[in-house]
């Protein structure tokens, strides 16, 4: 599993990545962090890319000062920065809790990605 940082707007998200094929984003709740996906990340890595991001404000990723800095157009671009860092087109989003809401969101809001 390799750390990766991905420049959203000049924010960093952090990330985990491992494995190669497909990208698979996950996306943790509230008040985990990357980690919470290991056995999953553990689980796909066989036959898919698994990138584990850490939302901006927890853990190793910025925590930009101001309510306004969160959000969900903020935190779409977030998810959109760990996709083009790892050079893909598309991603499976798996999101839990809030991580759930935020990958709704972009889909709803990117459709072909």
């Amino acid at each position: 599993m390799e750390h990766k940082y991905a420049d959203s707007d000049g924010v960093s998200i952090h990330y985990v990545q491992a494995g190669s094929g497909p990208l698979a984003v996950f996306i943790h709740g509230f008040p985990d962090f990357w980690y919470f996906w290991l056995h999953q990340m553990e689980g796909l890595s066989d036959t898919h890319t698994v990138a584990a991001m850490g939302t901006r404000g927890y853990n190793k990723s910025d925590q930009p000062k101001g309510v306004e800095n969160y959000d969900m157009q903020f935190l779409i671009n977030d998810v959109a920065a760990v996709i083009e860092n790892e050079g893909h087109e598309k991603a499976v989003l798996i999101g839990h809790d809030w991580g759930g809401g935020i990958a709704w969101s972009f889909a709803a809001a990117r459709p072909a990605i």
